[in-house]
């Protein structure tokens, strides 16, 4: 095990046994004598490996027969934009809530392609006794018909996670970019689920889009055939070249986290790792936290130091440790540790145990 603990928000650590074996296969994969980044997408072992990789993540997050898997460029914010384009046709309007920087993200780029007359949004973060909360609301109530409902599950700026379901009328498209696969979830209940790959999957360039059969049928706006959900199912993500050595490594993952005991056992061991460090945060006055426990992030938790001051000589020290990138966003300041799927429980111990020092030496 490294002694340097990566605490990036993405792109984030990989599971060094992934990173151990794509180095060993580096320039020799499957005894081909060339790197899988050197072979033809469209060779039978290639194949294979896109093969095995839909079966993997199908068998990781049970997902029903009637969805769709697909590979697509363009990352989670490149999705933002595939989401508007491939389901709000010409006449069609969406709903978006908004409880941070990156739902915040989505709806500008959909206002961009229709418009705000066909983007509606609603906060749905409030402070209680000075925390920020996810108060969800009863879509039931409103009287707009939408092709589809947005929201985002976690808030990598902010912290803020949603865990409650969302009881809507109308389809769901989730981004689950930085939840994927960190905790189970019952797949059905989503129209859409759509996932940058550099937190939980692999690397960067690379999305994951999880989409119910009946979504592909709904009318789209003219778009790049590349971006075009309907184009990638119908040639199984290979209309044109696929970013292959981003595919390689998230098959790699996959097969990493079956071998961990799958999503749920991933699940326990988050609980564990996240419980772990707000305990550090909410035992010490040193620190604070600024959202309500119930919505505190598993994989993005946000802190900050009582004495802001302090905060440069907090993380010149922690590199020293080999606790590395725990600086927060440039929106928000303060800390943020990313503890992704990849993290070990031993990376978050050692934070720990560097922060508890931290708070004796600056007492």
């Amino acid at each position: 095990m490294s002694d340097i603990f990566n605490f990036c928000a993405g792109p984030a650590m990989l599971p060094q046994a992934v990173m151990q074996k794509a180095q060993q296969e580096l320039i020799d994969w499957n005894g081909l004598g060339v790197s899988v980044m050197e072979i033809s997408h469209r060779s039978k072992e290639f194949i294979a490996l896109t093969q095995h990789a839909d079966k993997t993540l199908r068998e990781l997050m049970n997902i029903p027969s009637n969805y769709h898997v697909l590979f697509m460029h363009g990352g989670g914010r490149g999705q933002f934009t595939n989401v508007v384009n491939n389901f709000l046709g010409d006449n069609g309007k969406a709903l978006y809530l908004v409880n941070g920087q990156w739902s915040s993200a989505a709806v500008k780029e959909a206002v961009k392609i229709v418009g705000e007359k066909n983007i509606d949004q609603i906060n749905i973060v409030e402070k209680q006794d000075g925390l920020n909360q996810v108060v969800l609301p009863d879509l039931h109530k409103l009287d707009d018909d939408y092709r589809y409902v947005h929201y985002c599950a976690n808030e990598t700026v902010d912290g803020i996670e949603i865990f409650d379901d969302l009881d809507s009328p109308w389809p769901v498209v989730v981004d689950l970019s930085s939840t994927i696969m960190s905790r189970d979830i019952d797949v059905s209940k989503y129209a859409v689920i759509y996932a940058g790959a550099q937190k939980n999957i692999g690397p960067s360039g690379l999305s994951i889009v999880i989409v119910r059969d009946d979504m592909l049928k709904l009318p789209s706006l003219t778009q790049s055939s590349i971006m075009d959900y309907s184009v990638a199912q119908a040639n199984d993500s290979m209309f044109n070249t696929p970013p292959t050595f981003a595919w390689y490594l998230a098959a790699e993952v996959f097969d990493w986290l079956s071998a961990q005991g799958g999503v749920k056992a991933m699940e326990a061991l988050n609980k564990q790792k996240a419980a772990l460090l707000y305990q550090c945060i909410d035992n010490n006055p040193f620190y604070t936290n600024g959202v309500a426990i119930q919505n505190r992030s598993r994989m993005n938790v946000t802190f900050q130091l009582v004495d802001s001051s302090l905060d440069s000589e907090f993380l010149k020290q922690a590199e020293q440790a080999g606790l590395v990138a725990l600086k927060g966003h440039r929106v928000v300041g303060g800390m943020r540790a990313s503890i992704y799927n990849a993290m070990p429980l031993e990376g978050v111990k050692a934070l720990v145990t560097f922060m508890e020092a931290f708070a004796r030496q600056y007492k």
